[in-house]
């Protein structure tokens, strides 16, 4: 079924991502028909803890989300929390929400949102530990296995993959949401 035939997706990582967070909802909206792009502050590729490496089709600096239909984040502590002190990675980002797009977040992936300043009032998930900084970033943060929230997509774990794939997957097909804002 091609219910995302024509749509981008951007795919935002570097070294250090949780690589199930990368292949499982890449290959969901790929099989959905979408095209997926691989975005990273630098050239080359990129290489999960556990060993996937994926080249690397843009780099931040060159990436604009209105190129795109949705925004997709993989977790891993070490990408997450390199990726939130790449300025043109936040920009990136902080671009979805001003345009009303979907995005996808999993796990640690959620301090990019918390650096770009999206999450006033929105409700998400993401692993535990995550909880204090999102809450003092202005979330509402909620243990459960998936959250939608106007376009964005929140889970804990890898674990919580098959429900965060569905829901990626659905709000892309919807397309913009007027309550995903910056």
């Amino acid at each position: 079924m091609s219910t995302l035939s024509g749509k981008r997706v951007a795919f935002l990582a570097t070294d250090g991502f949780e690589d199930s967070e990368l292949t499982s909802p890449w290959q969901a909206v790929t099989d959905a028909g979408a095209t997926a792009v691989m975005v990273a502050p630098e050239e080359g590729s990129i290489t999960g803890k556990n060993g996937h490496a994926q080249p690397v089709e843009l780099t931040t600096q060159a990436a604009d989300a209105g190129d795109f239909d949705a925004l997709v984040l993989p977790g891993g502590v070490v990408n997450a929390d390199h990726l939130r002190l790449d300025e043109a990675a936040v920009r990136f980002t902080r671009d979805f929400f001003a345009q009303h797009k979907p995005v996808g977040a999993i796990c640690h992936a959620a301090w990019i949102l918390a650096e770009a300043d999206v999450l006033g009032g929105r409700k998400l998930t993401s692993y535990p530990s995550l909880k204090t900084d999102l809450v003092n970033a202005g979330a509402v943060w909620e243990d459960k296995e998936v959250i939608v929230d106007a376009g964005l997509v929140s889970s804990r774990t890898p674990d919580d993959l098959p429900a965060f794939n569905a829901k990626v997957v659905e709000e892309i097909e919807e397309g913009p949401h007027s309550g995903q804002t910056a």
